[in-house]
């Protein structure tokens, strides 16, 4: 009856309910000093991880080894150039954007291009004037001054056409894998991947179908972390590439991220156009295999028919002549 008498006295119910409320008065107002900053602890592990990601970006692109194309040019090369001053006597103001879609980066592509533009020409003419020397004798002068000026004029413009010749058959490596790389993204962004992550691991899974689409995804990636707009590095991809394919999916991320569109609904049609691209340049390439083979038919495939179908019409003739001899 005594432990009921206290339990049940209202002054020690009140005192109880008093101690409960200063208890947890104190607990209201310590809690948020004593919880762990999850927020900030989140915000850093992803300044963290975007640091890492810059760092490494960067000693990629210092390395220039694997995922970048960057050689150092030849000794005699660069002293020829310099000593020569071919770059202001050669200068291309396009040559930039040439190397840049041929894959080539760095100062040094610039001098070996400036050092074959003004070597090649002086090869290729004494190689003519060789062959007239040697072999050509008989030829008429105007012939002989038009073999060794073709000669000079050849190596002169070799140089742009290897470029040119690199350029296209980069863009269309790239393109080949461009849709499957773009689903591959619209996989990873979905699933809560930045941009930057998702074209970092799409770069890695794209590199054994197509290297040359993983370094593009690797030097973006590594521009979108240190570029002070994203937008710079979208348009550089798709200046980069030179396609239409590319420069669509660059505008719309630009614009996915100026006005807060979803990223994964702009990469899913960009998708699907990129394939539909693809298959319009695989049907454009079936319809012109036919005027493509009627010239090889007409040498090739023709005389062998009419030697299996007229032969054995000549051959009973020229015998039955000889019977009748």
């Amino acid at each position: 009856m005594d432990i009921v008498d206290t339990l049940t006295d209202p002054l020690n119910v009140a005192g109880a309910l008093a101690a409960m409320a200063c208890f947890g008065t104190v607990v209201t107002l310590a809690a948020p000093a004593m919880s762990e900053n999850k927020l900030g602890s989140r915000l850093k592990e992803v300044a963290k991880k975007r640091e890492e990601l810059r760092k490494r970006s960067r000693a990629d692109l210092a390395k220039g080894v694997g995922s970048l194309q960057h050689k150092d040019a030849n000794s005699f090369a660069k002293n020829l150039v310099n000593k020569l001053n071919l770059q202001k006597a050669l200068a291309d103001d396009t040559l930039t954007e040439k190397l840049i879609r041929s894959g080539l980066r760095g100062n040094a592509a610039q001098t070996m291009f400036y050092f074959y533009r003004a070597a090649l020409p002086v090869g290729f003419g004494i190689a003519a004037l060789v062959y007239i020397v040697t072999l050509g004798a008989d030829l008429a002068l105007h012939m002989k001054a038009a073999a060794v000026v073709g000669g000079i004029a050849l190596g002169f413009y070799a140089p742009n056409l290897y470029l040119k010749n690199l350029a296209d058959t980069r863009r269309t490596k790239i393109m080949e894998a461009f849709p499957d790389s773009l689903d591959m993204m619209l996989i990873c962004v979905e699933s809560g991947m930045s941009v930057e992550m998702a074209m970092q691991r799409v770069g890695q899974e794209i590199a054994p179908a197509s290297v040359e689409l993983a370094e593009e995804f690797a030097l973006t990636t590594a521009e979108l972390s240190y570029l002070p707009e994203r937008r710079m590095a979208y348009e550089n991809l798709a200046r980069r590439t030179a396609h239409p394919g590319v420069k669509a999916v660059a505008m719309a991320l630009t614009q996915a991220e100026k006005y807060g569109t979803p990223v994964g609904q702009a990469l899913r049609v960009m998708a699907k156009e990129n394939r539909d691209l693809r298959l319009a340049e695989a049907e454009k390439k079936a319809a012109s295999l036919p005027p493509k083979l009627t010239v090889p038919m007409i040498v090739f495939f023709l005389p062998v028919l009419f030697a299996v179908i007229i032969g054995p019409a000549m051959i009973q003739v020229s015998q039955m002549l000889a019977e009748r001899g």
